[in-house]
């Protein structure tokens, strides 16, 4: 697991009232012939394993498969049932997703969503990667009669592209763009050839274009670390990773990788007159969750409470989900310490809420050697041995401490929240 840290600061006052991998990654492949050619799943094993990473991979591939078909295929739910994949990768047949829209949306996203939902229902953190197929090397001449789009080969890849980003974004899913990829290779290395002699399915550099797609997409790592070529010229299969570093690792949240990731998040509020405070888990994608108060104690409570001592704690939360965790770490400034305490009725600080100027009233000199003014996190706005009138006209809206030390040493704070 990979913790993410971050730190924050954070006030309060308590007186007025991981994605790492060094294990195996289970992938499945579901699909057809693209996925068959040059046998992908090996290829991206045989990859993987160069750049230091195991992956587990197995397959169903029959030729000319719908993903209406698999997602009512004995062999192909027997396979997402067979094991708690990390991911199943799912490939629609070459031309559907490039169809009409109502058609699509007819025969294709529906199953698309059935899939989803099978895979989720045999183990909730398996993660579904659809995968994003290209347009055909001069387009599709069966369908241009009667479908003009893809008459040509931009005008049907940007159809694909769009109806697999579709596909993820409506079952949480993440997209391998390898068309994406195809695209950029076309552009800037016109001289590699990417197609079979049938200008559809891949050569073997198109499929090692796919398998880095996927490198980068599980293993969320740069694709030039690959050092396994296949047969493939080495410069080749460089151009071919830098495309993929381009196109898919430099660019991974476009393709959702990392959107369904936890991250720790969390609120602090003191509750009146008793050293306790109130943790508020604001965080996201996550299912589980550990807390270090920063004194010794912990908690695995979603929403905890604890009482502390005057002082400054780190307070850290993990949230995790399937393995994954982010780690958030804020201070938490506790102040001990209550408007009945000995000295503070000899004062009378007004108005508060404040508008120009706060106005503190009492035997100021005798009784107090420091008064500090700060903001909500602890940062000291203004200082004074003792005075009886801060002009605040020009600070912004907000809450504020007004901090007064006694003689013996003991600290009084007032919150003062300034309202224009």
């Amino acid at each position: 697991m990979k913790l993410v840290k971050r730190v924050l600061g954070v006030s309060f006052l308590i007186c007025m009232s991981l994605w790492s991998y060094g294990q195996t990654t289970r992938v499945l492949f579901i699909g057809n012939s693209y996925t068959a050619y040059n046998n992908l799943p090996q290829l991206t094993y045989d990859m993987a394993l160069s750049a230091g990473d195991t992956l587990f991979v197995d397959s169903h591939t029959p030729g000319g498969q719908r993903l209406m078909h698999h997602a009512s295929n004995a062999t192909a739910i027997g396979k997402i049932y067979s094991n708690s994949w990390n991911y199943v990768v799912l490939q629609a047949q070459s031309q559907e997703p490039s169809w009409p829209l109502g058609q699509v949306q007819a025969e294709v996203f529906p199953y698309a969503k059935s899939l989803c939902d099978t895979i989720r229902a045999n183990d909730s953190c398996t993660v579904p990667v659809f995968y994003m197929t290209w347009g055909r090397k001069n387009g599709d001449a069966f369908n241009c009669p009667n479908w003009p789009p893809v008459c040509t080969y931009l005008g049907m890849d940007s159809l694909l592209r769009e109806r697999y980003l579709t596909m993820g974004n409506d079952n949480d899913a993440l997209v391998s763009p390898v068309g994406a990829v195809w695209r950029y290779i076309r552009a800037n290395f016109p001289q590699i050839e990417l197609y079979s002699p049938d200008e559809s399915h891949p050569s073997l550099a198109g499929s090692y274009a796919a398998g880095c797609a996927f490198y980068a997409v599980f293993l969320r790592k740069n694709p030039e670390m690959i050092t396994y070529h296949a047969s493939l010229d080495p410069g080749m299969a460089d151009a071919i990773q830098t495309a993929a570093k381009t196109v898919v690792y430099d660019s991974l949240s476009k393709w959702n990788v990392g959107k369904f990731d936890p991250i720790a998040d969390f609120t602090s509020v003191d509750t009146a007159h008793v050293p306790t405070v109130l943790f508020t888990n604001q965080s996201q994608n996550a299912d589980s969750y550990y807390w270090d108060f920063g004194d010794g104690n912990t908690s695995t409570l979603e929403n905890p409470s604890h009482s502390y001592a005057h002082g400054a704690y780190q307070v850290t939360l993990i949230a995790t989900k399937c393995g994954q965790s982010d780690t958030l770490i804020k201070t938490v400034n506790v102040i001990i310490g209550s408007t009945d305490e000995i000295g503070i009725d000899q004062l009378n600080i007004y108005p508060n809420p404040v508008y120009e100027v706060l106005r503190i009233e009492g035997d100021l000199q005798s009784t107090f050697t420091q008064m500090i003014l700060m903001n909500d996190v602890g940062e000291v706005i203004q200082t004074s041995t003792f005075r009886s009138a801060w002009d605040v006209s020009d600070m912004p809206n907000g809450i504020y401490l007004l901090k007064l030390i006694q003689r013996d040493g003991h600290e009084i704070t007032k919150k003062v929240i300034i309202r224009k």
